[in-house]
């Protein structure tokens, strides 16, 4: 009988832990871009999608992301999570985020589109390289999506 406890309790632990619902870490070099296919190498551009399931989609870019969307349920999306641009391989929220498009900052899939956590660093980061400011709703305005 106390075997049989054990086995429920761990049974319940598995259970769990697999319904978990964040990020994955993005490997460096080896995963790919669920839209684009290129290899993840860029540590301050990359961005993830988490489902309300647990599934999660890794891109290359911020971009890459918000065009992979356009043909996706997206009331099935938990979590937009972009890069950090001022903290590479931190994940943030890309609803909260600001992102700049500054020609003086190449991203990945040539959109020149960063994310900041902060909006004081987008506008650091604005004042001394250019661009525009965008929410993320007036980013997938901009991208159509």
């Amino acid at each position: 009988m106390q075997t049989l406890k054990h086995y429920s309790s761990l049974v319940l632990l598995l259970l769990f832990l697999s319904c978990n619902v964040g990020p994955e870490p993005i490997n460096y070099g080896s995963d790919s871009c669920q839209f684009c296919t290129m290899t993840i190498v860029d540590k301050v551009h990359a961005a993830e999608i988490v489902t309300k399931k647990g599934k999660v989609y890794k891109f290359d870019a911020t971009e890459c992301m918000i065009n992979f969307i356009k043909d996706f349920d997206t009331t099935e999306i938990q979590l937009y999570l972009s890069n950090n641009y001022t903290e590479p391989e931190v994940l943030i929220d890309a609803t909260k985020a600001t992102f700049l498009i500054s020609e003086q900052i190449p991203s990945p899939m040539g959109a020149f589109l960063s994310a900041f956590k902060n909006k004081s660093d987008a506008e650091k980061f604005q004042a001394d390289k250019g661009g525009q400011l965008y929410t993320w709703e007036t980013l997938l305005a901009k991208f159509k999506a």
